[in-house]
């Protein structure tokens, strides 16, 4: 009986450690059913809008926010009818006054288009994808100039919706949330209000994917590459505590926030199955000085990133339509690159799947081994985990690069292996194979 036990610990160790599953296996499907067409179409629709600034006409069908949303909306209700009715869609919107911020130009509602796909055992675990509605021209005030934003941010519009074909052919234990956002170019008030709107719902948001501008492969400083992307995202998080942030100057931790360990979790998944493009983490919540509706997410203490084009062309970004000194100033469509568009859209839909059908990352992680020769952990156990990963690395490593499968257990000793010099985190797997984020210890024992 005993040796029988052992036998199938064994196979099932194997089973989640190198035999792939369907799981995994349906992955590089995903990645396949993307299409670039239909993202270029969708593209091109938006930047027909004419502009999609937040404070533009909302009645006309053919030109403005109200028609670009509406739009929107009806291109989630085809892909629910089309999964039978799998998805939910609304408008969430948050009114804005000309007193709460210098680029309101007037008071006005800031309307977001949400579509959920809700999850079979787990549907209040959210993870989440969005791209941008509004545009804008060179300057922010102005609603009524033409600004077809193609790259900023249709593109990223596009792959969101993308994403909710694919994957809503598909079914996940925790909901995924397909999301467009208004109001980014007036202070991210579409990703404040939604993610207000989150926490008063009390979604699990496990994460939080925003895509601004994946559709440009030259850069302003000359550089044309199709394969580089970034991810953004913060070291530490933004409500830790006192104590929390005191803990860090003798546990570690300055890198290793939520945020941070969904940033690694997408650079690992990349790396695994489109080994073919070179994913940048960015240790930055955004560009230098600059923000991304991601931001509102981390700041109510969700695991938010940003994904987006590693070389940006300034000349095409917040530019009225013209040409200056031999260089055609504007955001339109001939600059977007639909096959890498269509790479940054597979990023995103590959992770959401995986983090739709993983466990719950592992909570209460306490580590140990002050002054000892080996590094100990407990942990609570995860519903519907079949078994838990111990992930290490220097601590000068950006990425996790050791780990070691301990089976159903919820305590485990790494011998030989002394705490001081590595940074260390436990993840949980499902009976698929499908990992959930790492957990960074939260805390001590001895």
């Amino acid at each position: 009986m005993k040796n029988l036990l052992i036998l199938s610990l064994l196979c099932s160790y194997l089973s989640i450690a190198q035999v792939p599953t369907d799981h995994q296996m349906d992955l590089y499907t995903i990645i396949d059913e993307v299409s670039a067409d239909r993202i270029e179409n969708d593209v091109r629709t938006l930047a027909d809008f004419g502009t999609r600034n937040t404070f533009s006409d909302t009645v006309s069908n053919t030109r403005g926010i109200g028609a670009a949303r509406r739009w929107i909306k009806a291109q989630f209700d085809q892909i629910s009818k089309e999964c039978g009715d799998c998805l939910e869609v609304f408008y969430q919107k948050d009114f804005v006054s000309t007193d709460m911020g210098s680029r309101i130009p007037k008071d006005a509602w800031v309307v977001n288009v949400v579509a959920i796909q809700r999850g079979t055992s787990s549907p209040n675990d959210m993870v989440m994808m969005s791209g941008d509605i509004d545009s804008r021209a060179s300057d922010t005030m102005d609603f009524t100039t033409d600004a077809p934003g193609a790259n900023d941010n249709a593109s990223g519009m596009a792959g969101t919706i993308e994403a909710a074909r694919v994957l809503s052919k598909r079914k996940f234990k925790n909901s995924i949330v397909y999301v467009g956002l208004s109001g980014e170019e007036q202070g991210l008030f579409g990703g404040k209000g939604l993610a207000e709107y989150a926490k008063k719902k009390k979604w699990n948001v496990i994460g939080f994917l925003n895509n601004d501008m994946i559709g440009n492969i030259e850069g302003v400083d000359g550089v044309i590459n199709n394969r580089e992307f970034r991810i953004f995202s913060e070291p530490t998080d933004p409500t830790e505590t006192e104590r929390q942030r005191n803990g860090r100057r003798f546990y570690g931790g300055e890198v290793d926030g939520i945020s941070r360990q969904l940033a690694r979790y997408i650079h690992k998944s990349v790396k695994t199955y489109m080994p073919e493009m070179k994913p940048m983490m960015v240790y930055r919540l955004d560009r230098f000085g600059r923000g991304g509706h991601h931001r509102p997410f981390a700041d109510l203490g969700f695991p938010g990133i940003r994904i987006m084009e590693a070389h940006e062309n300034y000349t095409q970004q917040h530019q009225d339509i013209r040409t200056e000194n031999g260089i055609a100033y504007g955001d339109v469509v001939e600059h977007v690159n639909f096959p890498y568009a269509r790479k940054l859209t597979a990023v995103n839909a590959i992770n959401l799947a995986q983090l739709a059908w993983a466990p719950s990352r592992p909570q209460n992680v306490k580590i140990g081994g002050i002054v000892e020769a080996h590094v100990k952990f407990k942990w609570d156990k995860v519903k519907d985990a079949v078994g838990y990963k111990i992930y290490w690395r220097d601590t000068t490593s950006p990425t996790w690069d050791n780990s070691r499968y301990v089976g159903d257990v919820n305590a485990y000793t790494l011998k030989g292996i002394v705490i001081d010099n590595s940074f260390f985190g436990i993840a949980a797997i499902g009976k698929d194979g499908i990992e959930s984020m790492v957990s960074f210890p939260s805390g001590t024992f001895r």
